[in-house]
């Protein structure tokens, strides 16, 4: 007989060892899926993970655009990361992420065509203030009227996406776009532009946000009152309230920071890589990042580390469907497997396996 036994406290050797076990068997499971699809299994892994980092055939092109994925995804996991420490579940960052893109392009295109040097710094207080906005929805029926935050934010995503459809083809279409719906192009108006800080290299400023976040939430959750209670209110909620810890203040905050990076994200990828507010702008980043912050174990730096080597999977996939001809979807299911091994491998952090007599493993 074979029964799950909870261990006395979570494991650090599962803890640090899961998410590369589950890279390792999503590797695997991937590879017995690419074979299925007629695709060599070793040479479709490789393509993935090796191709665009040491091939020299693509890693000139590939290796900026590591960066340039890994940025929105590092951003709005930190934002995640920061609500799911204290029990709060963020499911709706894709919508923030949008409306931050709308809020910042919107808010640069009313000054159009100025050269004004202050354009972009507002921009990007826009959408900011987009993504907090957005999230502030979700927070204030939670605070107010006990409303789930799950089912909340992600249904707004769809509310977003329509808003996104509604302004693409009215309020912010670009009045000499023939009647397309889309804006203007913002990386060829030098006032609004997020391009290069260094060329070849794929850093523009939403990079340097995302590095930023990192440190301000390793910071907040290691080194401020605040961070100790957003942990606490996670891990012990009757302990943080006995403490005087007031949990509506907690949720406000965690939604808040976690709608404001996702809406800088938004704004950074519409004002850099896409460059234009557009009916399919939305790229499921923030679905995504949600793996990511799982994958970092929910620790900014792990998060960096996750965000780099998701990014790297949204590279490597568009190389192998272009080189081995594999279709999106299994692209999407590898990513998803992620997330599934690491949960499922995350139940021995906190649980052995026990065998009839006794044995432990």
């Amino acid at each position: 007989m074979i029964r799950l036994e909870r261990r006395p406290e979570p494991s650090k050797l599962w803890t640090a060892v899961t998410p590369v076990l589950a890279v390792l068997l999503t590797m695997v499971v991937g590879g017995i899926l690419f074979a299925f699809l007629g695709a060599d299994p070793v040479g479709a892994i490789r393509t993935i993970f090796w191709d665009p980092l040491f091939n020299p055939q693509f890693a000139g092109f590939t290796r900026p655009q590591l960066l340039v994925k890994a940025g929105p995804l590092i951003l709005i996991a930190i934002g995640l990361s920061i609500g799911f420490r204290a029990g709060i579940w963020n499911i709706g960052a894709e919508g923030q992420y949008i409306m931050g893109a709308i809020c910042g392009a919107g808010a640069g295109l009313a000054f159009y065509p100025s050269e004004s040097v202050l354009i972009f710094p507002l921009m990007i207080v826009a959408g900011a203030l987009g993504g907090w906005a957005w999230a502030m929805i979700p927070a204030v029926l939670k605070t107010r009227f006990g409303t789930n935050e799950i089912l909340v934010s992600l249904m707004l995503v769809y509310v977003a996406e329509n808003i996104l459809a509604s302004v693409s083809s009215g309020l912010l279409r670009n009045p000499e776009g023939r009647g397309f719906p889309g804006s203007r192009n913002l990386r060829q108006w030098d006032a609004a532009a997020n391009l290069e800080l260094i060329p070849d290299t794929g850093m523009h400023w939403g990079v340097v946000f995302a590095f930023i976040a990192v440190i301000g939430a390793y910071v907040l959750l290691t080194r401020h009152i605040q961070g100790f209670n957003i942990r606490l209110t996670g891990e012990a909620p009757r302990a943080a309230r006995f403490s005087g810890v007031i949990p509506a203040r907690i949720i406000l905050l965690c939604l808040g920071i976690s709608g404001a990076l996702a809406g800088l994200a938004g704004f950074f990828e519409v004002s850099g890589p896409a460059g234009q507010i557009s009916i399919d702008f939305n790229s499921g980043y923030g679905f995504t990042a949600i793996i990511v912050a799982f994958l970092g174990r929910l620790h900014p730096v792990g998060i960096l580390l996750a965000g780099l080597l998701m990014a790297l999977t949204y590279i490597g996939g568009e190389l192998a469907q272009l080189m081995l001809n594999l279709p999106g979807a299994s692209i999407q299911l590898f990513q998803g497997m992620l997330l599934f091994f690491l949960l499922a491998t995350d139940v021995f952090t906190n649980f052995r396996i026990r065998i009839g007599t006794g044995e432990t493993a």
